[in-house]
């Protein structure tokens, strides 16, 4: 068992309650990837990952260990001022908790240990078993790639974690937790992201049926300025799409209702919804534009019965996602109100998810592209401080010739002198720059990096900052 140390300052400042049950759940054995350590060196080498995903976590583990903003935004400044890791990155959503990080040794147990104190748990033994702790930097750095581009996802193609990862990243760079190697890192992910959108099929269509039937609610409400919804069902499928709506723009007025006020009540706060008891249901579908079902139920909840005493003044739709059937076929034949059974969503969404897959090819050899350039950036990270000394070492001749001479010249004299050496440094640099970054692509720029050293005496020169 990890104890877990005392409260800092830190977690004073943002301390946090749990108030869920302790799982003890029989737990996998915690699985440590180590990835190829030659295609990233020196500064970057260091950046690893610990993740829990739901691969491997299920959803009570997932729900134990999720963390909102504050939460995130303290385990940030303890990881990063107390722990002293650089790069930090907390992401967190319905389906993760991951850290990324970078640190010469693996911090996994010591990351482990701060999450559970903030999750009020005694010590890491009944969660540390999900985790996986990747400490290759190469397969830190595709893991991430993959999960912005929604490889990884749940559904794959699921867009929503792009825009998780930008929010991670905002809070990592206010909380000063971000290194030039992350802020590098993070900006190629979202122009990564940008060209798979551009130049691929991978995030066309709603792969989801829950995402499927947002979009279909979008369609059949384009003509309605402010279109009334209203969701039955609070269960695991009845959530994902509340939390679609909740996240939609178009719409405002969404309600949730369930036989269980309490999970329809804690589900709307999550995801912004106002709450119908369901003894009230018969009125919310009068009120609803668009009522869509979830329940599960031995028979049908809404039936043509329950929908013959209220006059359709205009078109009313139905979206049935239950099975068994929670809306009875017959209610298509009250005029103005139309069906759409599970079958046709799931068939839009199957559909999607094939072109999407078929995408995944593409998007793998985009990622490629920009992980190679990134390494190459990296790399040429490691000379850049000769780079810069050189730079130096000759800006301080050319300033230490100017001034022998400008005296006596005169101030056009010396502009022009001035123009002329600044050009010839800026040539002379040139060729010996070019030669440290091929030296760097071929992997062997020490020698090259000894010999100029050496020749210009650069170990005097201060280092850059």
């Amino acid at each position: 068992m990890t104890p877990i140390r005392r409260v800092s300052d830190v977690r004073h400042a943002f301390r946090l309650k749990y108030k869920g049950p302790l799982l003890v759940a029989a737990p996998p054995a915690r699985a440590r990837v180590a990835g190829p350590s030659s295609s990233f060196r020196r500064m970057n080498q260091r950046f690893k990952v610990i993740s829990l995903t739901h691969r491997k976590a299920p959803l009570a583990i997932r729900e134990q260990l999720a963390l909102d903003e504050p939460a995130c935004r303290q385990l940030l400044l303890i990881l990063s001022q107390e722990l002293g890791l650089t790069d930090v990155l907390v992401l967190s959503t319905c389906n993760r908790t991951e850290v990324y990080y970078s640190a010469p040794q693996d911090q996994c147990d010591a990351i482990l240990s701060e999450l559970a104190h903030l999750k009020s748990l005694p010590d890491t033994a009944q969660i540390a078993p999900y985790f996986t702790s990747t400490t290759g930097a190469n397969a830190a750095v595709g893991h991430l790639f993959e999960v912005a581009m929604g490889l990884d996802a749940q559904v794959v193609g699921d867009q929503q974690i792009s825009h998780q990862v930008k929010q991670a990243y905002q809070w990592s760079a206010e909380a000063d937790a971000a290194g030039p190697f992350l802020h590098r890192l993070l900006h190629t992910v979202f122009f990564t992201h940008k060209r798979v959108r551009q130049e691929t099929g991978f995030c066309d269509g709603a792969a989801s049926v829950a995402y499927a039937t947002l979009q279909l609610v979008e369609d059949l409400t384009a003509h309605l300025a402010s279109p009334r919804v209203l969701l039955m069902g609070a269960g695991p499928f009845g959530m994902d799409v509340a939390r679609h709506f909740g996240a939609s723009r178009r719409f405002a007025h969404v309600t949730i209702c369930n036989r269980t006020r309490a999970k329809a009540d804690a589900l709307a706060t999550e995801c912004g919804l106002r709450v119908l008891d369901f003894a009230d249901l018969a009125q919310g579908i009068q009120e609803a534009d668009v009522v869509v079902s979830s329940v599960a139920a031995a028979a049908p909840v809404i039936t043509a019965q329950l929908l013959a005493p209220a006059a359709v003044l205009s078109h009313k739709y139905f979206v049935d996602l239950s099975v068994p059937r929670s809306i009875a076929p017959d209610v298509e034949t009250v005029p103005g109100v139309l069906l759409y059974p599970l079958d046709a969503i799931r068939s839009k969404a199957s559909a999607a998810l094939e072109r999407r897959l078929a995408a995944v090819p593409q998007v793998r050899a985009i990622i490629a592209e920009s992980m190679a350039g990134l390494q190459d950036w990296s790399e040429e990270m490691e000379v850049s401080p000769t780079i810069q000394k050189l730079k130096n070492a000759l800006e301080q001749l050319r300033q230490d010739e100017m001034k022998r001479f400008s005296k006596k010249m005169s101030p056009a004299e010396a502009s022009l002198l001035d123009k002329i050496t600044r050009s010839l440094m800026q040539k002379v640099l040139r060729q010996p720059v070019l030669q440290l970054k091929a030296a760097c692509k071929r992997g062997e720029p020490g020698q090259l990096v000894e010999s100029l050293t050496a020749l210009f005496d650069l170990e005097r020169q201060p280092v850059p900052a």
